[in-house]
Parts: C-alpha cells; structure tokens; sequence
C-alpha cells in the first residue's frame, strides 16, 4: 500500500492508578469501569499474537524468498535447467507466502511501518516497469546490484515503484501463473536478489521494531546490525511494548483506550483502502492501472488477506486457535450487538471479495466488484462506529 500514515505522537501524562495500570485519565476514560480490564488484557494479546506474529513469519517468509533466487540464481548461471525449475517453483512459492503475511499485515500499517516509511518502500504498484527496463540494460547498476554490497545498493538508489514485492513479482510471474526459468534473464536474477534482501531486510525491521531486538533471532539480528536498521521509536521503546504499556509513564499512548483507538482506526484505514482504492479505483474508472500484483494475479486473495487482518486485530490472533482476549470480548460485553455488525461486516466483506470472478485483472468494472466496494464502505463505516463507542 503506498499511502501516508499518520505518526504517533509522544505524550507525557502524570501517574494515576487505574484497574493496576499506572494512566492518565483524559476524559472518556472512566474511572471504575471493569470492562476497561478487558481491553487492558486485549492489547498485549494484539500485539503478541497478531502484531507480532504475522511480522515474525513475514520476515521468515522473506528471508526463504531472497534465499530462493539465490539459489535460482547460482543454478541458471550453472546451466543446471532441473534445479533451476524447482527454484523457481520454490521462489514463486515464497513470493506468494509473504505476500500472505504483508497482506495480513496490513491492518495495523500504523507504528513502524508508516513510522519508517516502509509501507511505500516495499509495497508501491503499479511498478514503472520503464524504469526497470532502463536499469536492467544499464551496466553499472547491474554491476552495483551483483556486487557484495548490492542488497544495500537496490535499498538505497532504487526508487519505491522498483523495490518491494511488484518487481520481484514481475519477475516471476506472468499472466497469473510463473514463468519458465528459461525466459528469466541473468540481470532480471541480479535484480531480483537485490531487491528480494532489501524486502528482507524491510521486513525483519518490522519484527524487531514491534518485538524488540533482544526478542528476534541471531540471524535477524545480524541483519540488523549490518545493515544498520533502526528500529525503536523516540523513547527508544519496541512498539510492542510501547503499546502494552498504554497508560504508563513514557508510553505514547496516554491510556489503554489510546491504544485500541489506534488499532480500530488501522482497521479503518484498510478496509477503507480496500473498497475506496484497491478495488474502487479500477472499478469506477478513476484508475484502471490501479491493480494490485497485476503479473501474479493475486489480487483477490490480497484483499481477503487485508480483510483478514481485520478479523485477526479484532478477535485478537493470527491464529485461531491462539486467540484470547479481544476487543469484541469488550464489545460482547458493552454492547453485544454492535460486536455482531463488526463480525457480520467483516465476513460480508469477505464474501463480496470471493464473489468478484477471478482474475481480479479482468474483471474489476463487474457488479460483483461494485458489491464488493459497497461491503468494504460498510465495514469502514462499522469499524468506525466501534471506535467511537470506546468513548461513550
């Protein structure tokens, strides 16, 4: 997504005790309320087991990816056509798996992704494949990209419509399905190493922005050090444990509500995205070039993906069967019917989505992507209505 997201904002509060967590009390927050016990349990349980664990196999995802054309790399430039053919499957694969987890990331663009830009870095379309043509046949920079520091180079020289998951998109696949090894070329590999670690590299920022370096592997540590990747906010806190510690003295959430405020409007923020651009671009005609990994035609499972962030935020886990307490158990609590619209809106969602004929490549002016449009509008609109109940 390639789009601002606004910052967070550091606050300086006065220590109050409220329900065993130190806040400040600005109004909205009421003193005594045993439901906001609820969402002081829901926000570690977000950041731990949604936030944290969809960057966690992205990064790992991406590391497979840059691992995988490597691999392909060496191979084509070994004249071995068989292992060739199976690092390519094995690099078209990875593609698609970490594009799962981005996508499923997505609701909660806020904090480090917006913070250090890398939302835009790794995941502008439509790639200015102009561009691309012009670098792949300039010599120098093929040189700068096949050379030690390459990884470092693409991240720094590349532009955003270069970088990320469309070019390496471009380079595996072509009208929805991969290529064969044979049409790929040696600078098209070069390339596309080079910019498969700088994904790497990006998204492994992410984990340990939210996790903390200390809570990453060795591995992903190196990365970071190498490559010299900032990844603690003003405070010189993780995100993760900024957020969990709303409330308390040198958090930028001035209290839990601040927090889960943020992660509903990321909701917002995306499903809005969703409907108003991804879909509702091309539909409407405003931008029929507004499609969203064009060559791999995987576009309608990025949207369900996105709309699936949702769902993991508000139920509280990328996985099911670690989920524990959310922001709809506050809601089940406080106003059991308004948890049902969220719910309802986000499988309608969902299902508007699935109903558009696939690919989305084709067949984005159809009336299902119009219903899809409306569904997304709907869960926007929901969702926001949720975030202005915390306050009532």
């Amino acid at each position: 997504m390639n789009k601002q997201m606004k910052t967070l904002t550091v606050m300086v509060c006065a220590v109050t005790l409220v329900l065993g967590f130190t806040s400040c009390n600005t109004g909205g927050e009421p003193d005594g309320d045993p439901n906001l016990e609820i969402l002081s349990q829901a926000v570690p349980q977000y950041v731990n087991h949604t936030v944290i664990a969809t960057y966690t196999a992205l990064a790992d995802e991406t590391i497979a990816l840059h691992d995988a054309l490597t691999a392909l790399k060496a191979s084509k430039a070994a004249g071995n056509d068989q292992e060739a053919t199976a690092n390519l499957q094995a690099a078209a694969d990875k593609w698609l798996a970490a594009r799962h987890h981005w996508e499923l990331s997505e609701a909660f663009l806020y904090g480090a992704a917006g913070d250090f830009g890398i939302d835009p870095h790794i995941d502008t379309w439509p790639l200015d494949r102009t561009a691309l043509e012009v670098l792949l046949n300039n010599n120098d920079n093929i040189s700068s990209m096949d050379s030690e520091d390459g990884v470092a180079w693409a991240g720094e020289y590349l532009g955003s419509s270069l970088l990320g998951f469309h070019g390496i998109e471009y380079i595996l696949f072509v009208d929805g399905a991969k290529k064969n090894a044979s049409a790929i070329t040696n600078n098209e590999l070069i390339y596309a190493v080079a910019v498969s670690g700088d994904l790497r590299n990006q998204c492994i920022r992410l984990e340990a922005a939210w996790a903390g370096y200390d809570n990453v592997s060795e591995e992903k540590q190196a990365v970071i050090d190498d490559f010299e990747l900032g990844i603690t906010i003003g405070n010189n806190a993780s995100y993760g444990a900024d957020m969990i510690n709303a409330g308390k003295t040198g958090s930028t959430y001035i209290s839990v509500l601040d927090a889960v405020e943020a992660l509903l409007e990321g909701c917002v923020t995306i499903a809005d995205e969703v409907g108003t651009l991804k879909i509702g671009q091309p539909y409407s005609g405003e931008d029929v070039n507004y499609i969203e990994s064009p060559y791999s035609y995987n576009s309608l499972i990025d949207f369900v993906d996105n709309i699936e962030s949702i769902r993991n935020a508000y139920l509280g886990g990328a996985d099911a069967a670690a989920r524990g307490v959310s922001v709809s158990d506050y809601f089940k609590k406080v106003n059991v019917t308004l948890d049902g619209r969220v719910i309802a809106a986000i499988d309608n969602a969902v299902a508007k989505i699935q109903a558009i004929q696939h690919p989305f490549f084709s067949n984005y002016a159809s009336s299902q992507a119009g219903e899809a449009v409306e569904a997304c509008d709907e869960l926007a609109s929901v969702l926001t209505e949720a975030k202005n109940a915390l306050r009532e």
